[in-house]
């Protein structure tokens, strides 16, 4: 039966809620990581199911992972989830509204587009910008590659060329090559003693390019390294891209969201001037994997890259005044991910979030700091949450700290060495947490 009754949905959600309330309960004790072994689910029967032996089922697979929803997860960006866009998540898959098409749920797309408009008043960008929201930084990425080829190329060209750095996130050559540009067209800019982009050896790329005859169109800033944290210089990147007719593309997939915070707008200076921007909700804003965003300073030219029709949609009213989302991105049918973002935003308020982000500020701090006090423990230059560090046997310190079952912390590569990385996102780590881990690489001994 496909449509239980009142009774039946009841003691489902009974169900479900308490697996819900014992999983957040138990975070604070979880072990960082538990891998487990993978196992098939048997074929579904013809027969129904019970929903408590499913759910048995479901815990056991879900316990078989790293924690990234626990306060001790320090590696990469971690998805808090935050229980109110849980809820909202539920209500908008609930009610399932098609929002592709403004006209077929007007009401819900305007709330949407509400956020959309508070980001780009966020980043101070002018009338006419707008945006979506997309799965990840990963598709926006690509919609703002294919949006800056269509209007500074004007159509495929593969001449074209692009500038980055050795920081820059990987999604960029990923999108270029699925738009069609060879790896050649992708050009790394050194970078300064910091690890930011050097804009005059930009420069002087740019121009060299030029005379080989190649077509210069994208320059990407980012706004927070996922190694690092480091920002590159974002304001000279955009005077660069404005003398030179680029499009300047900023990555603020990770520290896009500290515009909130008044340390964070002083870091990030220049990337109002970006002509597109992603951000990653599902990071900085604590909220579920799947929460991305593209921000464009004029929504037309993200429109223009991106419109189709077919003769099937002749029916439907293009004239609501609200975006068609279908026409803004590469999907046309499109989960309802507005009400995740609108939800959080307006029950907790936005200073919630702000003082959030600036405790992570602070922790992560702390954290430079401490480490820096221990005899053997090299801290290198980092920004925004981001703490990079090394020792003289960096793997086995990384090993060692996961092994303990307590943390979870990453590495990268930084002048060819293995170093270690440290990232306090989580809106469930605290002091006594980033403490806990100082703790233990102050007892750790090679």
């Amino acid at each position: 039966m496909l449509q239980p009754d009142r009774e039946t949905r009841a003691e489902w959600t009974k169900t479900v809620t308490a697996f819900v309330e014992d999983f957040i309960e138990g975070l604070e004790a979880a072990p960082a990581s538990s891998p487990g072994t993978a196992f098939l689910s048997p074929p579904p029967a013809e027969t129904p199911g019970e929903l408590g032996e499913l759910l048995a089922t479901f815990a056991e697979a879900a316990s078989q992972a790293v924690e990234t929803a626990g306060p001790r997860y320090l590696a990469y960006f971690p998805s808090g989830g935050l229980y109110s866009s849980v809820l909202a998540e539920f209500l908008a898959q609930t009610t399932n509204r098609y929002t592709g098409v403004a006209s077929t749920a007007p009401a819900l797309v305007a709330l949407e587009h509400s956020v959309i408009r508070w980001m780009c008043d966020l980043f101070d960008l002018p009338d006419g910008s707008g945006g979506i929201f997309t799965t990840g930084a990963s598709l926006a990425t690509l919609s703002a590659l294919h949006t800056a080829r269509q209007d500074r190329l004007g159509a495929h060209d593969p001449s074209g060329t692009i500038y980055v750095t050795a920081q820059t996130h990987h999604c960029v050559a990923k999108a270029a090559h699925i738009t069609g540009f060879a790896p050649e067209r992708i050009r790394v800019v050194p970078t300064d003693a910091n690890l930011r982009m050097d804009v005059g050896e930009a420069e002087a790329m740019i121009t060299e390019d030029r005379a080989n005859g190649l077509q210069p169109f994208l320059i990407i800033g980012t706004a927070g390294a996922t190694s690092t944290g480091i920002v590159d210089p974002l304001d000279d990147i955009a005077t660069l891209a404005g003398r030179e007719g680029l499009w300047f593309h900023a990555d603020g997939a990770y520290g896009g969201a500290f515009r909130l915070t008044e340390r964070g707008r002083a870091v990030l200076d220049g990337i109002t001037r970006a002509d597109s921007i992603t951000w990653d909700p599902h990071k900085s804003l604590f909220l579920p994997y799947g929460t991305g965003v593209l921000l464009v300073r004029d929504e037309a030219k993200l429109r223009a890259a991106h419109v189709a029709d077919g003769d099937y949609l002749q029916d439907l009213d293009h004239g609501t005044g609200l975006p068609d989302y279908a026409d803004l991105g590469p999907e046309l049918t499109r989960e309802y991910r507005g009400l995740r973002v609108w939800l959080p935003l307006h029950l907790h308020g936005v200073a919630a979030f702000r003082e959030a982000l600036d405790e992570k500020l602070d922790l992560a701090r702390h954290l430079r700091a401490e480490l820096a006090a221990i005899d053997g423990i090299e801290v290198l230059p980092s920004g925004l949450t981001v703490v990079v560090f090394r020792s003289a046997d960096s793997e086995r310190l990384l090993k060692d700290i996961n092994g303990s079952g307590r943390f979870f912390v990453s590495s990268t590569r930084l002048d060819g060495r293995v170093t270690l990385r440290m990232c306090v996102l989580s809106h469930r780590t605290h002091r006594e947490h980033v403490d806990e881990v100082i703790d233990l690489v102050r007892r750790w001994r090679v």
